[in-house]
């Protein structure tokens, strides 16, 4: 009877000490549905947790390459300890919206060995831009005007590369890379906008050094004029003071190493003040013949060519008939060209299975033709298809000269040379 008695007195304590820990937690998750915040609080956590994932991630990677690469001690390049750690990171919620543009370089497939006619371009990038930015001791013990300029515009016709010249940077220059898209420093709440362009900026400095790129620079940060909307004139201003303001180089935290990358097909429609914020310009214009080769070889490298040779000996793939023929098309006309050609064998095939009966399905790959001149030009299909000839792939034009004018630091441009080489 007496330990009955003490087991209920134990099971009394128990109830009352937990019940005020049972009324804690659902006082508490009656406050929370009650919270008219709650959503956004949830929204805001999972946003923070998001950003910082996806900073450890990128930078955890980088740091990891960085490790693997054969470096002395005292070649190291000092430019990555400065970085701030991602776990050490205090983001503000319009920083966390930011980070979520950070690319990581893993993500990006294309190299500047992806890119062909343009290592003027390049190499101009890689000496006076990319390396100033993200090792400054080479250049700082020399000379203090050697440091990376705080913008680069990359302007021309369309199709001529500007936005794999980016791509490449993100994936070869070893800088944190931000690809600022328009929507996301488009906010429907009064000020916001300009909280977010502040971000860009607070942002980049704690990741510096940093590129951060905008695509179509002049629908953002156009020529301002006097029936603009408040807004718009609100977000540039406040572009142009983070970007080379006041309060852009201090005595303690030093010169921002931040590079604005833009890219653009209509560079008089831009700001004035933002032109002179991007020193270097590098006008990428049409291709000429030798780029134009290049473009074919790199294009084509892993497509399957017919090397065989006609009547009176003529080349059944012949690379300078497609030189000469391709004058005036962008480098991405060349590709889909090339893309359209290729497709020519294969159709080809498929329909000589379909009319002696067989299974397409059964279709390998090694009994395919390669590549020959006619297919760029859709003589082989016009033969079999009249309707095929309107619709050439390539046809011959005159070469094209872009325009290039505004510039106040520009590459050599070469002119088209006359005789193709063999």
């Amino acid at each position: 009877m007496a330990s009955d008695r003490k087991w209920i007195n134990v099971q009394d304590w128990i109830m009352m000490a937990a019940a005020p820990v049972l009324m804690y937690f659902l006082t508490r998750s009656l406050l929370s549905r009650l919270d008219p915040d709650a959503g956004a609080k949830s929204e805001a956590h999972q946003k923070s947790l998001a950003a910082s994932a996806r900073l450890k991630s990128i930078f955890g990677s980088n740091e990891e390459d960085i490790e693997d690469d054969d470096w002395d001690d005292a070649e190291r390049p000092p430019a990555q300890d400065d970085r701030a750690k991602p776990q050490d990171l205090q983001l503000s919620q319009y920083e966390q919206t930011i980070a979520m543009e950070v690319v990581s370089p893993n993500e990006i497939p294309v190299t500047f060995d992806d890119i062909g006619g343009l290592d003027a371009i390049i190499e101009e990038l890689t000496e006076s831009v990319i390396y100033p930015l993200t090792m400054p001791h080479l250049y700082s013990g020399h000379s203090s005007l050697l440091s990376a300029p705080s913008g680069v515009l990359l302007y021309g016709p369309p199709g001529c590369g500007k936005t794999m010249l980016a791509k490449a940077l993100a994936r070869e220059s070893g800088a944190c890379f931000i690809n600022l898209h328009i929507s996301t420093l488009t906010e429907k709440w009064y000020g916001d906008s300009n909280k977010l362009v502040a971000a860009v900026f607070s942002l980049a400095r704690k990741l510096q050094p940093t590129i951060v790129f905008i695509d179509e620079i002049d629908a953002v940060l156009g020529q301002r004029r006097s029936g603009e909307h408040e807004a718009s004139g609100m977000v540039k201003a406040e572009f142009m003071t983070h970007w080379d303001g006041l309060a852009s180089s201090t005595k303690q935290g030093g010169t921002q190493r931040i590079c604005i990358l833009g890219a653009t097909n209509r560079i008089q429609d831009i700001d004035e003040a933002i032109l002179r914020r991007m020193p270097k310009k590098f006008p990428v214009s049409l291709p000429n013949s030798s780029q134009r080769r290049q473009i074919f070889n790199i294009t084509l490298a892993e497509t399957r060519i017919d090397e065989s040779r006609g009547p009176g000996e003529k080349l059944a793939f012949d690379m300078n008939a497609l030189v000469r023929a391709s004058a005036g098309m962008s480098g991405s006309e060349i590709k889909e060209a090339c893309r359209d050609a290729a497709m020519v064998p294969v159709r080809e095939h498929i329909r000589n299975m379909k009319e002696s009966g067989k299974n397409v399905r059964g279709i390998r790959g090694e009994s395919v033709r390669g590549l020959q001149t006619e297919d760029f030009f859709g003589q082989r299909s016009a033969s079999r298809r009249p309707r095929a000839a309107s619709r050439p792939s390539i046809t011959d034009r005159d070469d094209v000269q872009s325009d290039a004018s505004g510039s106040t630091e520009e590459v050599e441009e070469f002119g088209d040379d006359e005789k193709v080489r063999t």
